[in-house]
């Protein structure tokens, strides 16, 4: 990887085996990324991005303009989510394994006194990973016929920049934890956005015309999905 400095903006390059050049400015920071074929220069690339620099700075601004969550305590009475819909939670003390339980308007969490805001944060995130491995499995199975593609596995994890990737070679897809909080059709929007990597690797026209095949509104719920609030922690698309 290279880079490129344009006054305050850095740009990373990769170069790889492509035809066309792919420029992309990523949240939560407006981090700018070119990835470009190998046979062109690094100059020619330079002159690429500078011609670009309105349209990077208008896509920081944007990024740079989303709202974040709040920094949370975990405490009684604060907001949550959990599939886009937003829940008061209600912090119970009891001597036993802890847990959490979602009721109509209220995500309950159950601790052992004395638990400290990074572990009440632990118990709550490791819920949500267990509300997608039950999640992700049913939208796998509904997509596999209709796209003609196997997924051999998938993974849960925090991510800093993406709400998704996809390992094609090992037919594994990577879905962000964050994706508990949005709707349900914003992470059923990922899913279908890597498994159809598994037929194009590239973001291309052919990739475009694949998703407007799958999910013909697929723009829309990007774009919900991307003015959705971000983690106070941080980790885009």
């Amino acid at each position: 990887m290279q880079e490129i400095h344009l006054g305050d903006i850095t740009v990373e390059v990769t170069q790889k085996d492509i035809k066309n050049v792919h420029l992309s400015v990523y949240p939560p920071f407006g981090q700018v990324k070119i990835a470009a074929p190998n046979r062109m220069e690094l100059d020619t690339i330079r002159i690429y991005a500078i011609s670009k620099l309105s349209w990077i700075r208008k896509q920081q601004a944007k990024i740079k303009a989303q709202k974040r969550e709040a920094a949370r305590e975990y405490l009684t009475k604060e907001s949550h989510y959990y599939l886009g819909k937003r829940y008061l939670m209600k912090v119970m003390e009891h001597n036993a394994v802890p847990t959490v339980k979602l009721k109509h308007n209220t995500l309950e969490l159950y601790i052992r006194p004395e638990t400290n805001t990074a572990k009440r944060k632990e118990i709550l995130e490791e819920w949500y990973r267990t509300q997608l491995k039950e999640l992700v499995p049913k939208y796998i199975a509904k997509w596999e016929p209709i796209m003609g593609v196997k997924v051999n596995d998938f993974g849960i994890k925090k991510m800093k920049t993406k709400w998704g990737t996809c390992n094609i070679e090992a037919q594994r897809i990577w879905l962000n934890l964050e994706l508990a909080k949005k709707p349900a059709i914003c992470l059923e929007y990922i899913i279908i956005h890597e498994m159809t990597h598994l037929l194009e690797r590239n973001h291309n026209t052919r990739f475009v015309a694949l998703m407007n095949s799958f999910l013909p509104n697929w723009a829309a719920v990007k774009e919900e999905l991307n003015r959705l609030p971000v983690s106070h922690t941080e980790w885009g698309y």
